[in-house]
């Protein structure tokens, strides 16, 4: 509870990447185009899936709510970090406003780490069984998991978001980040954080261990099924199908894991800063160039589309 002389704060002010009046101008101009290529390829290809009805399969819906993901998430913290490089010096942002920013960023990106373990269970129904995969795969069970999906992530996000904003900021309200994240406001809080960092470890830790886990698990099972596979065309398809996927895995988990999980004798809020820029600009915009990149329905619709609109 927040006891004794806690003044209320009414605005944060973000002090933002740089200082530097000639680098904010490099990395306006760099990050605008990271961000305005990642807003068009996330919409292009929810807008795609949904256009094209050889894309109205589970696989599919679930890159199109991974799309989703990744342009809200986006969205809730690039255009604000543009405008600020525009400025002088920090940028505040209302006690409201850091909140909403914080909240939808957190339920958004618990929502991709989720849907990544989604996908790759997907995948396992798609490769190990795929003349019972329309039955173990229907549209029921997909809207049951999509659900499941945002239920976590609107739940923790509420928790971390109430933990963190119920705390006393009785000094500075300067954010030494670009965007409100928990690591900095809790640097900045006079509170006790122990109950936040506690919460952090175990209930993003448990989404964290329970997807991963849920992503290996399924590619051991995708493996073995590989394996029976008689064919080397076959093999070869089925692995193919996959890169895309755990590609995207391994960046998105790995960059997550080091941001909140690494030891707090090595935190350094320089090298925070680099770290979210990968994971709110460049994941994002890498996303849907993967799947895209790699994957033979995909194009095709994308010809498809294109050919209407020549006619």
């Amino acid at each position: 509870m927040i006891t004794g002389n806690c003044s209320s704060t009414s605005e944060f002010l973000l002090l933002g990447i740089t200082n530097n009046p000639a680098m904010k101008v490099v990395l306006f101009a760099t990050f605008l185009v990271l961000y305005l290529i990642s807003f068009m390829a996330n919409l292009g290809m929810i807008t795609l899936i949904r256009m094209d009805s050889q894309l109205h399969t589970p696989m599919y819906i679930f890159l199109s709510h991974l799309s989703f993901s990744d342009l809200c998430y986006s969205t809730a913290v690039g255009p604000k970090m543009l405008v600020d490089l525009l400025t002088k010096s920090g940028k505040s942002v209302p006690f409201a406003g850091c909140v909403l920013q914080f909240l939808i960023f957190c339920i958004f990106t618990d929502a991709e780490c989720m849907l990544l373990a989604v996908t790759a269970f997907d995948r396992y129904k798609a490769i190990s069984n795929p003349l019972l995969y329309a039955v173990d795969m229907s549209s029921k069970v997909s809207s049951q998991l999509l659900t499941a999906v945002y239920l976590v992530g609107i739940t923790d996000a509420l928790v971390h978001t109430t933990l963190t904003f119920r705390l006393c900021f009785c000094g500075s309200n300067e954010i030494n980040h670009f965007f409100c994240d928990v690591p900095p406001l809790l640097l900045i809080s006079c509170s006790d954080t122990r109950i936040n960092e506690l919460a952090i470890f175990t209930i993003f830790g448990f989404i964290e261990l329970s997807t991963i886990s849920g992503v290996l698990i399924s590619y051991c099972y995708i493996i073995l099924s590989v394996i029976k596979i008689r064919s080397a065309e076959g093999r070869f398809k089925a692995f193919s199908t996959c890169a895309s996927h755990l590609t995207a895995v391994a960046i998105f988990q790995g960059t997550m894991l080091f941001m909140y999980f690494r030891p707090s004798s090595s935190y350094s809020l320089d090298q925070d800063k680099m770290t979210s820029l990968f994971y709110t600009l460049v994941i994002p915009m890498l996303n849907p160039l993967i799947y895209s990149l790699r994957n033979k329905d995909v194009k095709q619709a994308l010809d498809k589309l294109k050919n209407k609109m020549c006619l």
